[in-house]
């Protein structure tokens, strides 16, 4: 079997373990599933902007946290939540192509102080103004939507949902990366200024990718505050911001499969290690810098390798003429 192949096919095991494992978990961990799909399209988003067009964003969980933040404001006043979805992900675009217009009078070791700034500008307003956020206290009775009259708000419909808008966000980035703007991301990525010099506009395609980033880490917002049906500051500091580009890093930045490899280790794994405390902060820290140091592309380039290594035909030992 070829590796491309392989991971079609691993893909497609990964897809149907999704569907079916919900019906053997408790409630608790449906919601941990459900927050990992969540969080898996904001670090697409994030994937996209870093990985594909090779632009660094410490601002994710901002963008995050808006979208959030907006579903809460106008479904709490009876807007209907496709318009809320829309909303959240035009204002994260916007904004986001105004951040990368900032970003292009910089240069690039200086783009993720420049996210960072944001995201503190943003967390500030989160917790400061409560005529409009709440401020600590945040908004809660946040509704959940429902689909064609059937309400989504029990915990397996929303689960399928999520994990709807999960598949249909992969197959829209897919699609681009084999489009000639995924092959222009590319190419901006290996090489901004050979790009410029065979005609490319970096700078619309640099625009391009942290609004699309920005308008993903939108969405994830929508479902986390229709989740969670309450939204408060504490999850849109810096925290996340880092714990989204660690999940990028560690899954494998620039490939398809590594936001939900890395969301997995970061949001699913902890679940299953509560028994060892602390400790698994200290070897989820030690696993990042040891792939840093010697494997850069990460978890699925590690799968990568090995995909390879097993499906190379070995060399057959020519014999010895008489």
């Amino acid at each position: 079997m070829n590796p491309a192949a392989l991971r079609y096919a691993t893909a497609g095991i990964g897809a149907l373990v999704l569907i079916a494992v919900p019906f053997g978990l408790t409630a608790d961990g449906l919601h941990v599933l459900t927050l990992w799909a969540l969080t898996t399209i904001a670090a697409i988003g994030l994937n996209l902007t870093l990985g594909q067009a090779g632009q660094v964003s410490l601002g994710q969980g901002a963008f995050v946290g808006i979208g959030a933040y907006l579903t809460a404001l106008v479904t709490t006043r009876g807007w209907p939540f496709p318009a809320a979805y829309v909303l959240a992900f035009a204002a994260c675009c916007a904004l986001g192509w105004g951040l990368g217009y900032c970003a292009l009078r910089v240069r690039r070791p200086y783009l993720p102080f420049l996210t960072l700034a944001f995201g503190a500008f943003v967390f500030l307003i989160f917790r400061n103004e409560e005529w409009l956020t709440g401020g600590m206290y945040g908004i809660n009775r946040v509704p959940r939507p429902s689909l064609l009259g059937l309400s989504l708000a029990g915990p397996f419909a929303f689960y399928y949902f999520c994990l709807f808008n999960l598949v249909v966000v992969a197959a829209a980035v897919w699609w681009l990366r084999r489009s000639p703007w995924g092959r222009a991301f590319a190419a901006l990525r290996a090489n901004p200024r050979r790009a410029e010099a065979v005609g490319l506009d970096t700078r619309l395609y640099t625009l391009m990718a942290i609004a699309l980033g920005a308008g993903l880490g939108g969405v994830a917002g929508v479902l986390y505050a229709a989740l969670l049906q309450y939204v408060d500051p504490t999850p849109f500091s810096l925290t996340m911001s880092v714990s989204l580009l660690l999940m990028v890093v560690m899954g494998g930045s620039g490939r398809l499969l590594g936001p939900f490899l890395g969301a997995a280790v970061a949001v699913v794994l902890p679940e299953g290690l509560r028994f060892a405390q602390n400790y698994y902060l200290f070897g989820y820290a030690l696993a990042v810098i040891l792939l840093m140091a010697f494997w850069p592309t990460g978890l699925i380039g590690i799968a990568e390798r090995l995909a390879t290594a097993l499906t190379k035909p070995r060399a057959v030992p020519a014999k010895a003429p008489r």
